[in-house]
């Protein structure tokens, strides 16, 4: 897959994204950064769910936390949600 072309996030996203320690924000925002670039790449895990989170992905922003997108059509993406492993549940 190529770069990704555009995102979107859901309100969801965006008030847990704020909530979030700064640290962890700034860390997030470079993951994100990494995954529009490529959204391949190892180091992020990108990899799709299953169950009742069938249609959806996650990356990893670090050992805790969790992005929750789909891929669009276009090369879009849209962010669902971001939180610690509490996301699959």
């Amino acid at each position: 897959m190529t770069k990704i072309s555009r995102s979107h996030t859901t309100p969801e996203f965006e008030e847990k994204f704020s909530r979030l320690p700064r640290y962890i924000q700034k860390l997030a925002s470079r993951k994100v950064f990494i995954f529009e670039s490529n959204p391949f790449y190892p180091g992020l895990n990108a990899h799709k769910l299953s169950g009742w989170l069938d249609g959806f992905w996650s990356f990893y922003v670090n050992r805790s936390y969790r992005v929750l997108f789909r891929f669009l059509k276009n090369n879009e993406v849209i962010y669902y949600d971001i939180d610690t492993h509490d996301i699959y549940k």
